[in-house]
């Protein structure tokens, strides 16, 4: 069943694949293509009866990602019921696409001490981000051993670098940083995000 379940995935991303077209009137098309998947039993040190489940990409829609030998990374994503393939984009080239669609685009800096552990490249106009880890120690870095945070997960990491939102005296403490509510990038742009645990903390800044 799980076998099944890859093959019809991996066959609707095939059906509305990545490459978008124009017609002579200006109206926007997907190319189709069915594949097969090939799925053999996986070598090396896999467990028993694991597999490996390959298809094979055109190589004119490799191009027109600009995906070839020099450059292979790319992005896959999985709602349940279908796979979406993207080149994926790292720090400057991340930055430059975003700000070519005029988005609002920040930088964090996440250091310990002052060593820079992560950089964060944030939109916060299409709640996408991408970032690029400088330690290989996962305990210092942002996301730990996460390689692809989403957006819920920069949420998530810049309230843990704040002052908990049930801590007793909260109002008093978020009027002293001259805070008028609790908004964890406001906090932290008060505290660059320190906290008593550790010696770790964040910078950020707009990118124009």
């Amino acid at each position: 069943m799980a076998s099944l379940r890859i093959i019809s995935a991996i066959s609707i991303f095939l059906d509305y694949s990545y490459r978008i077209t124009y017609n002579l009137f200006g109206v926007i098309y997907l190319e189709r293509r069915i594949a097969r998947v090939n799925i053999g039993a996986a070598g090396g040190t896999a467990v028993k009866g694991a597999k490996t489940c390959k298809v094979t990409l055109p190589n004119s829609w490799l191009d027109n990602m600009c995906i070839g030998a020099g450059r292979r990374d790319v992005e896959l994503a999985f709602d349940g019921n279908q796979i979406v393939i993207s080149r994926y984009m790292a720090g400057a080239e991340f930055v430059a696409h975003k700000l070519e669609q005029g988005h609002e685009v920040r930088r964090l800096r996440y250091y310990d001490r002052d060593v820079l552990c992560t950089t964060i490249y944030a939109d916060f106009s299409d709640k996408t981000l991408t970032a690029e880890n400088h330690v290989g120690d996962p305990v210092k870095t942002a996301f730990g051993n996460n390689a692809l945070p989403g957006w819920e997960d920069l949420l998530r990491f810049l309230e843990n670098r704040c002052i908990p939102r049930g801590r007793d005296g909260l109002r008093e403490y978020l009027e002293t940083i001259g805070v008028s509510d609790y908004d964890p990038l406001e906090i932290i742009s008060k505290t660059a995000g320190r906290m008593a645990e550790d010696n770790q903390w964040m910078e950020m800044e707009a990118i124009k």
